[in-house]
């Protein structure tokens, strides 16, 4: 009579065990990259670009980061027949540190705000900002109810913020030479 009582006990743990493990799996969601469409119920975000800043606006009034500014360029779309509320997103690094949307306006360009209301066949576009160090990042885009996840991989990139500088060979042109042409 104890065998039954102990394989049924054993079932019943592989069972409640086996369930917890396809759960965390589902609650993570699956991993696209940057250019695809990810469908979170109603919401279908896509993901353009990145870029990093070392500040926002120019001094004196230039806006400082902890470490520097992460810009995210989305498009979050509303396939759904009723006004959806795009909740707030997070990027998380390889060692599992999260680091949240910020909800300033710091003066970003195209910021997409913090309270996102999108109508049915309607969308919004613009930069989410974050204040992280530069690395490899995942951001987090939830569903309307902030319940079902997927992550969108991205890439340390930098671009050049250097601007083009005639070299000392080169002759400069005088703006009037346009203009006689």
């Amino acid at each position: 009579m104890h065998v039954p009582r102990l394989a049924l006990s054993l079932a019943v743990l592989f069972t409640a065990l086996t369930c917890s493990c396809s759960n965390k799996a589902a609650s993570a969601g699956r991993s696209y990259q940057i250019g695809e469409k990810v469908g979170m119920g109603p919401l279908l975000y896509t993901v353009f670009e990145t870029q990093w800043m070392p500040q926002i606006g120019a001094p004196p009034d230039a806006k400082v980061p902890q470490n520097r500014y992460f810009l995210v360029r989305v498009t979050v779309a509303n396939t759904g027949s009723s006004d959806v509320m795009v909740p707030a997103l997070s990027v998380e690094d390889d060692n599992g540190v999260s680091y949240p949307e910020l909800t300033a306006d710091l003066g970003a360009p195209q910021w997409i705000g913090v309270l996102r209301q999108v109508h049915p066949s309607d969308s919004v576009s613009g930069n989410l900002v974050f204040d992280c160090p530069p690395g490899h990042y995942k951001l987090k885009v939830l569903d309307e109810d902030g319940i079902k996840s997927a992550i969108v991989d991205i890439p340390l990139r930098f671009t050049s913020e250097t601007p083009d500088v005639p070299s000392p060979a080169q002759p400069k042109k005088d703006p009037t030479d346009l203009i006689r042409k």
